[in-house]
């Protein structure tokens, strides 16, 4: 069946596209059943899963089971009854199948942010003799931010380096004691190559750290093959478990037992339940809990990772590689020359699974579209991004999404007073 779709596609993308195409495309998908199983609402095109994944339907009873019946009816005996105490060992391992890790190498817990900083510490401890945080400018900001505030914590002469991505490989030099970098970038989509730059970061003697936020249940990732030594991702984007999701974080088991956890909590501990008076951290990958975990948050991002697990990423990285060729074709077809410049990669082999334009008035076209039902986003100063999330994403909404953008700009009905006003969240 893919093979259909691949020719039935080349035959058109050198000629105009119309809709009956991408129809076509639908009713030959063979991800298209997952669709049914995502709470969608009607008369909306959801692009913009690479900032909040759509909410499986088997989320909310899931969920309802936790809160009334393991909370509710059990109490406190859920812990060993129902598997709470499991639980991010649980979801870590299966996010590590995701993302090729070996067992015991993922756990969830905290946010991206925390994760950040606690495999930021780790880095610079396997490397004691470096000062030399290496990063990109345009890195999302928290990386940033965190590496900045750890550097300036610890007061042992820790600087951050940026680099542009082009030129990463040639500034990872002798002094750098960990190369910081998110592999698909949340702006523009442009995406690194793991393998050769942790290569390099190795040949150097650097510690490689990367940030999957963009990267988990979209893209195919081996962490085992890369020989990558840390890494981090969130649990709301293509993972769809819920606005503000616990993230999770990968440690090599190489390095696992060399290293003490900057933050030193009570669940990390080799023992909890025995109250020590002084820190005995657990083996392996648990260590790097801290707090008991956030059980109903939890349970919903556990719903997500199974049900991406039941879809190959193989096949989901083809679809949104396609959806995103379909997209700029659309916009070239449908849009006046020049209306809309492309801040992505122009080759979707080095992009993920979301395509970015810029745009004078970027803000208020997408205010705009989000009104008449096509939810994309914005990201300052003047990029619309647009996410594929190919397990709920058709292909005909593309054709309705561009349909709807070219009519906005036609009439500029993006340039009214409600459309400019800027919001809290963008």
């Amino acid at each position: 069946m893919t093979g259909t779709i691949t020719t039935f596609q080349h035959e058109f993308m050198t000629s105009q596209i119309t809709r009956a195409d991408l129809e076509a495309l639908d009713r030959a998908d063979p991800l298209r059943p997952f669709r049914d199983r995502f709470a969608l609402p009607e008369g909306v095109i959801y692009l913009d899963g690479n900032s909040l994944g759509a909410m499986p339907k088997a989320t909310p009873e899931r969920v309802r089971e936790v809160v009334e019946d393991e909370w509710g009816r059990d109490l406190i005996r859920s812990w060993n009854l129902n598997g709470w105490v499991d639980i991010q060992q649980r979801t870590g391992a299966k996010i590590g199948r995701l993302i090729g890790a070996r067992e015991g190498e993922t756990v969830v817990a905290d946010s991206t942010s925390v994760n950040v900083f606690k495999a930021l510490a780790a880095a610079l401890d396997l490397r004691p003799d470096r000062r030399v945080i290496l990063s990109e400018p345009a890195n999302f900001p928290t990386d940033l931010y965190v590496a900045e505030g750890l550097a300036r914590h610890l007061g042992r002469g820790h600087t951050l380096r940026v680099a542009e991505p082009d030129d990463i490989e040639s500034a990872i030099t002798d002094d750098v004691a960990v190369v910081m970098l998110t592999h698909v970038n949340y702006r523009t989509g442009r995406m690194h190559d793991m393998q050769r730059i942790t290569e390099r970061a190795h040949a150097r003697g650097a510690i490689m750290l990367w940030d999957l936020a963009h990267s988990a249940g979209a893209v195919p990732v081996n962490l085992t093959a890369a020989d990558v030594d840390l890494a981090v991702g969130c649990g709301y984007k293509f993972l769809n478990g819920g606005p503000g999701a616990p993230a999770f974080i990968y440690v090599a088991e190489r390095h696992q037992r060399n290293i003490m956890p900057a933050i030193a909590g009570w669940w990390g501990h080799a023992a909890p339940f025995e109250f020590q008076q002084s820190f005995r951290p657990a083996s392996g990958i648990d260590r790097f809990t801290v707090g008991a975990p956030a059980i109903i948050s939890l349970t919903a991002l556990e719903v997500g990772v199974d049900l991406m697990l039941e879809a190959p990423i193989e096949a989901l990285r083809a679809k949104s590689v396609r959806q995103g060729e379909l997209f700029e074709q659309l916009v070239a077809q449908e849009l006046e020359p020049g209306t809309l410049e492309l801040a992505s990669p122009a080759s979707p082999a080095n992009r993920g699974s979301q395509i970015c334009f810029s745009h004078s008035s970027g803000w208020p076209v997408m205010r705009a579209l989000i009104a008449r039902g096509v939810i994309g986003d914005f990201r300052a100063p003047d990029i619309m991004r647009f996410g594929f999330t190919p397990l709920y994403l058709g292909y005909a909404e593309l054709w309705d999404a561009i349909a709807t953008l070219e009519s906005i700009l036609a009439a500029r009905a993006w340039d009214r007073p409600e459309y400019h006003a800027r919001t809290r969240v963008t």
